[in-house]
């Protein structure tokens, strides 16, 4: 008994693979990326320029005395913690609906940036005299930085607040 002879399925042509269209991150996205990438760039080429001469002059420093976490360097770091989780708590806000988090991302960031602004203010010394200098400065671009991305956070919550009541 012969087989039955089958006709071929004629699939439907599948289409082209079109190249990918325009990414789905927004500009300010890719814009606060890119500002990001070239802070860090900036940072790590800052480490590495005055991390050499430092080491180098390790010889003729006398021993540290053993205090490293003075009071300055501490209220320093918590203002410093405060803007990266204020920064944290910002972008979060950006990427959701909850305006308490962009109210978070404000209020952190101007705690840090206070804190940062009174060590820089008490400090008596420059950079390695254990007053937290440093770590003010950093505090206070952190904590600016903060309100910053919360209030843009803020101003995109309000503005879809608005537009949804009309």
């Amino acid at each position: 008994m012969p087989l039955p002879s089958v006709s071929p399925v004629s699939s439907p042509a599948s289409p082209p693979l079109s190249p990918p269209g325009p990414s789905a991150r927004s500009a300010p996205v890719r814009l606060m990326t890119g500002a990001g990438l070239v802070l860090a760039a900036a940072f790590l080429a800052t480490v590495l320029t005055f991390a050499a001469p430092a080491a180098a002059a390790t010889g003729i420093q006398p021993a540290p005395s053993g205090v490293y976490w003075t009071p300055g360097r501490i209220w320093a770091v918590a203002g410093v913690a405060l803007g990266v989780a204020g920064v944290a708590a910002g972008w979060s806000a950006l990427r959701s609906t909850a305006m308490w988090r962009a109210v978070a991302g404000v209020a952190s960031g101007l705690a840090g940036t206070a804190i940062g602004g009174g060590v820089v203010a008490a400090a008596e010394g420059g950079p390695g005299t254990g007053y937290g200098i440093v770590g003010g400065w950093v505090a206070l671009v952190v904590g600016v930085a903060a309100m910053a991305v919360g209030g843009w956070a803020l101003a995109r919550s309000r503005r879809g607040a608005t537009s949804r009541r009309t």
